[in-house]
This record gives structure tokens, sequence and C-alpha cells, in this order.
């Protein structure tokens, strides 16, 4: 038996936007079963708070994770927390019936994005491994809001450390063979990229979702801009390398 990871730290900053887990997402109503982490997109951690906090919103998180590594605690893990908004993963709905919600203090795209700090990321890899132990999450299915929500998010971007949370066991990162190339990647029809990032669990019919799966498993194509969002030979292989990982 796999013994869990002791529970991290936090302070509690309770957040009233929450309800109960929906039925109906999974044979089994209510059971937790992706981890979404999120950037905050806002100026400061306070405005942030704040945010999360304010009745007005309607929006929250489970966590919020600071630059400098403290975790603040909005919601119970047993009640649907307000975080990723309309959103689907494995063609089904209502995420945030059937996920964690994690929020990761940074500016993001608007207000100046930049590096996740190392105390931060450090907090993180604590924090999930601690959620993850607790509700069977599978690798596969610790994702991005961008991954559940690609043509209306870009968080946690393209600067996030996915890899050096896969090697931490907080998540899945690509490890890709020679097995997975095949003749004509480079040049696939829109019609079959979209049936393998439906397989790997994305809605390939909303727009964007290939950047999304760039941003999570493939940043660097972003720094070209004639990569970005296209399906070139090394997306392609990191998809079928992560298709080959899980067994989709």
């Amino acid at each position: 038996m796999i013994e869990a990871p002791p529970v991290p730290r936090w302070i509690d900053r309770p957040s009233p936007n929450h309800g109960p887990r929906e039925d109906g997402t999974r044979a089994e109503a209510g059971r937790v079963e992706l981890l979404i982490l999120h950037y905050t997109g806002m100026p400061t951690a306070a405005h942030a708070l704040d945010r999360l906090c304010d009745p007005a919103a309607q929006v929250s998180a489970h966590y919020t994770v600071d630059e400098d590594g403290t975790v603040y605690a909005h919601v119970p893990e047993d009640r649907r927390a307000w975080h990723a908004g309309v959103s689907h993963w494995r063609g089904r709905g209502d995420v945030n019936s059937r996920s964690i919600g994690v929020e990761i203090v940074n500016p993001g795209h608007e207000f100046g994005y930049r590096p996740f700090p190392a105390a931060q990321m450090a907090a993180v890899a604590d924090l999930c491994r601690a959620i993850i132990a607790r509700h069977a999450i599978a690798p596969a299915d610790v994702l991005g809001h961008s991954d559940v929500a690609p043509a209306r998010k870009e968080d946690p971007g393209e600067l996030f450390d996915w890899p050096g949370l896969a090697a931490q066991g907080v998540g899945l990162w690509p490890q890709p063979t020679e097995a997975d190339c095949q003749p004509g990647d480079a040049a696939l029809p829109p019609e079959a990229v979209a049936a393998l990032l439906d397989r790997y669990g994305y809605n390939a019919a909303e727009p964007r979702a290939l950047l999304s799966f760039q941003r999570h498993f493939h940043p660097q194509a972003l720094a070209t801009p004639a990569d970005a969002g296209q399906p070139t030979a090394e997306t392609i292989r990191r998809l079928r390398a992560l298709l080959r990982q899980t067994g989709r």
C-alpha cells in the first residue's frame, strides 16, 4: 500500500462560494476524479484572495498557493467549488462537480505573466500529491484550466513547470519514442488531429484545443508563431506518446 504524503499546512481563508457536488457526472456520484490547476490572473495575491472569497464574484477554488509557498484553503474538498466554469474533459461537462481546483498566484498573460517561483512550485507539488493520494486521481487527469476550457482560458500557461511536477508524481509528461513517429505526421488533416485530441480527452471541437495541448505538453511550440496552434510533427509525436502511455 502506498503511504499518502503528509497533508501540507495551510491558512484558512473560507469562501462562501460553493455548493454540493452534483449527481450524475459519473457512475459513483460526486467522486473527485480531476485536479485542475489555474493561475489567478490578477495583479496581486490580495486581489485574487479577495475575489475568491467575495460572494458577489461567484467564483472560488479549494486552495490558493501564493508565490512564497503559502497555501490558503477556501472550500472543503467534499464541496463543489466554482473554478472551472463551462468546461469539458473526456466527453463530460460539469468539471466542477468532479474536480478539485487549485489557484496559483501569478499575474497571468493580462497583467505580466512570469515564471512561477521555486518555493511556490514546491508547495504546489506537496499540496497536489496529498490531493491525488486522497482521491486516487490518475496522472492524466491532472490538468490545466486551459485543457478543459481551451476556447476561453490560457492558464496556468506555457511557463508552468509541468515536467517538474510530473517528475514528482503530479500529472503526466510525454516520453516519446520512435514508435510515436508516423509518416505524414507533419501533414495530418484536421480531422485526424481532432480525433487524436478527442482520444486523449480534449474537446477538439473547441477553438484552440491544439494550442491548449501545446501550452501544457509542448510549450516550445509557442515560441515560434508559425508553430503555435499548428499540428507540427513534434506536437503530434508528443500526443501519440501520451496516448500510448495512458493506453487511450
